[in-house]
């Protein structure tokens, strides 16, 4: 039996983490059964979230999962794909990991109004006379990741000129083409699909969705993916969204 722990469905979204939405992703690709349960990132081997209990064996980090799900079930998630073309799959997941993913915590995090109704919101079973300290402590923490990582250092509009140039990247690359890679999802449209919908949600407002709402093709792409992997989620397509807010 496979176990994935993760959040949950929060935010609008069907899971509130983009990498766990990555490795839930890659299961329902690969048509593996799976139950999910919520759990603290503490509880992981590695701190953070997802991770994976496979009839005992635990797997931490969505990108370990992956390779564990391809050796133990024979699977190839860019299966069609050949060597150029994984290697650009692989440039592309890591722009939107260690890049626009940033982005995406910044808006949740660090605007005061999304964080007092997203991620504050984590810590309200803890006793009432340590929540105000917990939420302070833990948005410090995401608050010196980000000067860590880089994004965190620069102005709003030098991080959101960032995160654009990284959704232009996105939009250019799926041009003419219902996934990333062509006809069909493959690996990296996983976590691509993750953060995008992570950005996209109407649960939070930001300058960073604004400008992911312009993009067409993206919104399409959400939309699309929402529906060929989460088809039971209540998901108000994108695309009237957005023409809604261009109007």
């Amino acid at each position: 039996m496979i176990t994935l722990y993760g959040i949950g469905a929060k935010f609008g979204l069907p899971e509130a983490s983009p990498y766990v939405t990555k490795t839930e992703v890659h299961l329902r690709l690969a048509g593996l059964a799976y139950v999910k349960e919520a759990a603290p990132p503490q509880m992981s081997p590695k701190g953070q979230l997802p991770w994976l209990d496979d009839d005992g064996e635990l797997i931490a980090d969505s990108h370990f999962i992956r390779q564990h799900l391809e050796r133990k079930y024979g699977l190839d998630f860019d299966e069609g794909l050949g060597v150029a073309e994984r290697a650009q799959a692989w440039a592309i997941e890591r722009m939107v990991e260690n890049h626009l993913c940033w982005t995406l915590i910044n808006a949740r995090w660090l605007i005061p109004e999304n964080y007092a109704k997203g991620p504050a919101q984590f810590f309200q079973a803890m006793p009432p006379a340590m929540q105000e300290d917990m939420r302070r402590d833990a948005q410090a923490r995401i608050g010196e990741n980000l000067r860590a990582v880089g994004i965190g250092r620069h102005t709003d509009d030098e991080g959101l000129g960032l995160g654009v140039r990284s959704l232009a990247a996105l939009s250019a690359l799926l041009d003419g083409k219902p996934f990333l890679m062509g006809a069909r999802p493959t690996g990296v449209d996983a976590i691509a699909f993750g953060v995008l919908a992570g950005l996209m949600t109407p649960f939070f407002d930001a300058p960073i969705r604004d400008r992911a709402m312009s993009f067409g093709n993206l919104t399409a792409y959400v939309d699309r993916m929402m529906a060929g992997v989460y088809p039971e989620f209540d998901w108000a397509p994108l695309a009237a969204q957005a023409q809604t807010m261009a109007a």
